[in-house]
């Protein structure tokens, strides 16, 4: 159809400078493309990218405190609760993390 069905990807959060210096792994999608696995499957292919392509060291997610499908796709891309972060715009917000597992010994 040409419509846009959202977005996932990297991006600094330069509006929430309490939890700068960090990179965000973030998700939109259109309300009718929810439940099908889009953001989990783009939020994996990023969290890859972050690792193996930017070598980042940690990622956090930002999500608004009852948005429950967000916080279950951080949870399955691994990321664990980091407390909270405010700003004037979006108020408070709970911050998820992950950090890059420990090289495998082989």
């Amino acid at each position: 159809s040409g419509r846009l069905a959202g977005w996932v990807g990297l991006n600094v959060p330069k509006d929430f400078p309490n939890v700068l210096p960090a990179v965000e792994v973030g998700w939109r999608f259109d309300r009718a493309l929810w439940g099908q696995g889009l953001a989990t499957e783009g939020g994996r292919a990023s969290v890859q990218f972050a690792w193996d392509v930017v070598a980042l060291e940690r990622l956090i997610s930002l999500i608004q405190p009852d948005n429950i499908a967000s916080i279950r796709v951080a949870e399955k891309l691994g990321m664990q609760d980091a407390g909270t972060t405010e700003n004037e715009e979006n108020g408070v917000v709970r911050v998820f993390e992950l950090e890059r597992p420990a090289a495998r010994a082989g």
